[in-house]
């Protein structure tokens, strides 16, 4: 019988100790659950991927193009990066991580969707942190080609606009920085972003100021541990062009 709970890694990360652990719940079923914790707060698990995986089909259903250069901010357990690849309108993946530990789990298999990001040549891995990059549109989030443009760029790091897995990211949700992303996108390319709230009209309201179309949509999923449905929404915005 396979153990109930496993600790596979912990590594020290600028933003405190940083585990990857397995466990297997009977009364859930036989599957392991895989959880990436920061400290003692718990970051992802695999139980709750609804909403990550959402992330990736509304922002890419509000691309109206094809051959689509994707940017995923946060890399987590790999959710997001596997349902944008799903698209086959999808040409190329970065993902960008600020933790190299992270990384390392999906290049070394440690995770489950590691062997599929690795086995799909579209997908690269970029180790930086993704606020800095998008503040900074001269360098950009390709480090073998700064500068460049991106169809869709989906974001999935902070708890939501006004709760932040680091403080120092408060900065990015503002008029001018946001516009600096935006700068990112070729015309008509699509922001989304994920929040574990229900959606905020002053944040909606503030994406309207950089982009011309901004929706938020509202994720339903079922959670076992309170037998409630739960919710989290995505915000999907698209630049003129």
């Amino acid at each position: 019988m396979p153990p109930l709970f496993e600790e596979i890694d912990s590594q020290p990360s600028p933003l405190g100790e940083i585990s990857l652990r397995k466990r297997v719940i009977p009364v859930l079923g036989p599957e392991p659950i895989w959880e990436v914790k920061l400290g003692e707060e718990f970051l992802m698990s695999s139980m709750f991927v609804e909403a990550e995986e959402q992330l990736a089909h509304l922002g890419l259903a509000a691309l109206a193009r094809d051959d689509a250069r994707v940017v995923v901010g946060g890399l987590g357990l790999g959710y997001t990066a596997v349902a944008a690849l799903a698209h086959t309108r999808v040409s190329e993946l970065l993902v960008v991580d600020a933790l190299a530990t992270v990384i390392h789990w999906h290049e070394q298999e440690l995770v489950p969707l590691g062997k599929v990001l690795n086995a799909d040549a579209r997908a690269r891995f970029v180790l930086g942190n993704f606020f800095d990059l998008a503040m900074n549109p001269a360098k950009g989030f390709d480090p073998a080609t700064p500068g460049r443009q991106f169809d869709a760029i989906l974001l999935d790091i902070d708890h939501s606009p006004s709760e932040f897995l680091n403080a120092q990211n408060a900065e990015f949700y503002s008029v001018e920085n946001l516009s600096r992303m935006a700068g990112q996108l070729a015309p008509g390319g699509v922001f989304a972003m994920w929040s574990q709230n229900a959606p905020d009209e002053k944040f909606s309201a503030l994406l309207g100021e950089v982009f011309s179309e901004v929706s938020a949509h509202l994720v339903s999923f079922y959670n076992p541990f309170q037998q409630v449905d739960a919710i989290n929404s995505v915000y999907v915005c698209r630049r003129s062009g």
